[in-house]
């Protein structure tokens, strides 16, 4: 069937461009860290959100009112557990997962290579992207909560490396060593 009547057509219009304008509404309204690069819990919501927007198009049973309170809903939650995120670190830790060191001064990890499911080829394409054309000229490169991978040249690191050249690097010099160099302005 082409369509039922030229009514659920106009319903799907209006109720549409209705529906859109106020989730772009309470977007702007929620802050640019809803719009920011995904960590599962913001992807939950951003799924949420598209199948929310699509049943509010499509169906019938679920009112124009229902939608935009359904979607006021899914932001106020995402917005509550970001908030309480920042101000409670067992909140964050629940919600965020931490960084994973991937190369550690030029040699791959493949344990938490195997354990993120990431080839070593996608490493060397993040290096090469971020202008590191040698492995071993990179202090760091670790894969981030929002799954983008960030390099840390030799040259950047600093001291703040701790862990002995050729040692494996512990869950402490991980914390406190590159990835502090990795959150570390750089010039």
């Amino acid at each position: 069937m082409l369509w039922s009547s030229w009514s659920d057509l106009g319903r799907v219009l209006l109720v549409g461009t209705l529906a859109y304008v106020a989730l772009v509404v309470i977007l702007r309204i929620s802050g640019k860290r809803t719009l920011s690069k995904l960590n599962a819990f913001d992807l939950v919501v951003t799924v949420a959100l598209g199948s929310t927007l699509a049943t509010v198009l499509l169906s019938k049973d679920v009112s124009l009112a229902e939608g935009v309170l359904a979607l006021a809903l899914l932001i106020t939650l995402q917005y509550v557990i970001t908030w309480l995120s920042v101000r409670s670190e067992r909140i964050q830790e629940i919600v965020k997962a931490e960084p994973t060191l991937l190369v550690h001064r030029g040699r791959f990890l493949e344990t938490a290579m195997r354990g993120q499911r990431i080839t070593r080829e996608e490493i060397l394409a993040a290096l090469r992207a971020s202008g590191v054309a040698d492995p071993h000229d990179a202090a760091a490169v670790v894969l981030e909560t929002d799954g983008t991978v960030s390099v840390v040249p030799t040259s950047a690191a600093g001291a703040a490396d701790a862990a002995p050249d050729g040692a494996e690097p512990d869950a402490e010099h991980e914390r406190m060593g590159v990835l502090a160099a990795v959150d570390r302005p750089r010039a």
